[in-house]
């Protein structure tokens, strides 16, 4: 991380011993989605150094994600598989009973910083870590009690390196989507959403009703700045598989990200903040039963 002093590991650190400190004091017991707590998950993802699928540190951040995932009473199960020679392991963590909902999030990180120089790979703290982060949050804030769904927290492996090569995108979530043995009531995927300027238009390839659902959430909390109700992009992100599927499914990234698959995606242009509107509107669409 170029840009950052022996400062920002102080930082780290405090943030890394707060979250064990709410831990610990919780017992995993369920509470309000923090950002402050989901933005120490970022900086933890970061610290592991660049993360691109096949490396050690994307492997050590698969491994952090369960220990997570774990530690708040998840069931945990992985999809290992190999593509193009290279290893690559989704993770899904499970709570609760009932029709199943996804929530998604990619791990890995471009291993090509393509405009400036392509043998220079991206530290991905928003494009990859901010998703991550939410959904780990989640993973420590929701509570089984006010669930009325089975939810699955699923983290995408692969999914970055497309065109580099002659890999594509989403990799991970394709293959999860092919290996479905149930058949996913929604999908939401959260991608690129930790911006400190958020503007989370909508995505003009999402489930209509289910995204107008989201964004009402979003409004219904305060967040009428950040959640604008208005188709921005078209994208090709972790959700299409599923809804080549049938299955309703949401991307909520926000691209108007000048640093997007460069040098500079990192910590300090994300925001605790940004973090907290997209995991409450995840955690009230969760605990008020998931309809729309």
């Amino acid at each position: 991380m170029k840009t950052h002093s022996i400062c920002s590991y102080t930082v780290l650190a405090f943030l890394l011993l707060l979250t064990a400190c709410a831990g610990a004091a919780t017992e995993s017991l369920p509470g309000t989605f923090d950002g402050d707590l989901a933005y120490a998950h970022v900086l933890a993802q970061c610290d592991l150094g660049y993360r691109p699928t096949g490396s050690e540190a994307g492997w050590a951040t698969g491994d952090y994600i369960i220990e997570q995932l774990e530690a708040h009473g998840w069931e945990v199960e992985t999809q290992v598989f190999t593509y193009r020679d290279t290893p690559v392991r989704n993770v899904i963590g499970r709570l609760g009973e009932g029709p199943v909902i996804i929530l998604g999030a990619h791990y890995d990180t471009r291993r090509s910083a393509d405009a400036e120089d392509p043998s220079v790979p991206v530290m991905g703290a928003n494009d990859g870590a901010s998703g991550v982060a939410v959904l780990l949050e989640l993973a420590r804030s929701l509570d089984p009690a006010a669930l009325d769904h089975q939810v699955w927290l699923a983290f995408f492996d692969a999914e970055d390196n497309g065109r580099l090569d002659g890999w594509e995108w989403c990799v991970g979530s394709s293959y999860m989507a092919a290996h479905l043995d149930v058949t996913p009531e929604a999908v939401i995927v959260a991608d690129m959403i930790g911006d400190a300027d958020q503007q989370l238009y909508m995505d003009g390839n999402s489930h209509p009703a289910l995204r107008e659902h989201l964004w009402d959430i979003g409004a219904t909390l305060g967040y009428t700045d950040t959640y604008i109700p208005e188709v921005g992009w078209t994208m090709y992100d972790d959700h299409i598989p599923f809804a080549q599927r049938g299955i309703p499914a949401v991307d909520i990234i926000d691209f108007a990200y000048p640093y997007w698959h460069t040098t500079q995606d990192t910590p300090d242009k994300v925001s605790p903040d940004s973090l907290e509107r997209v995991g409450r509107v995840l955690e009230q669409f969760l605990e008020q039963g998931a309809e729309w």
